[in-house]
């Protein structure tokens, strides 16, 4: 399971609620002008809950864009190319489930 200390973007909030070797849950806080980087995982599926936002979460793929709200959910399917940012730069904050299976973060900036 890939570490948070060993993902290659900073944010200005991380909170662990929950973490097995197949499941993580975690609060993430994005300050203005944070993002977490396009990427994508070979096994498991990112749900997204908005505790603050608007928030902003963008695929690679038929999804597209989804703009969320307090309280909206939305899940991207495992290699799903996405990012998450606060709407137009704005701070965010959201739960973030991901699983079931081993957690990796694949960068794909450049491809």
């Amino acid at each position: 399971m890939t570490k948070p200390e060993d993902l290659p973007y900073f944010i200005e909030g991380r909170e662990l609620i929950a973490e097995t070797p197949d499941l993580r849950v975690q609060i993430l806080t994005l300050e203005p002008g944070e993002e977490v980087l396009w990427h994508y995982h070979s096994e498991i599926a990112d749900t997204f809950i908005c505790l603050e936002g608007p928030m902003t979460v963008e695929t690679k793929s038929a999804l597209g864009t989804q703009d969320l709200q307090s309280g909206d959910t939305f899940s991207v399917a495992a290699n799903t190319a996405h990012r998450v940012t606060g709407k137009d730069g704005g701070r965010c904050r959201f739960v973030n489930v991901q699983g079931i299976g081993a957690h990796d973060f694949i960068p794909t900036e450049g491809l």
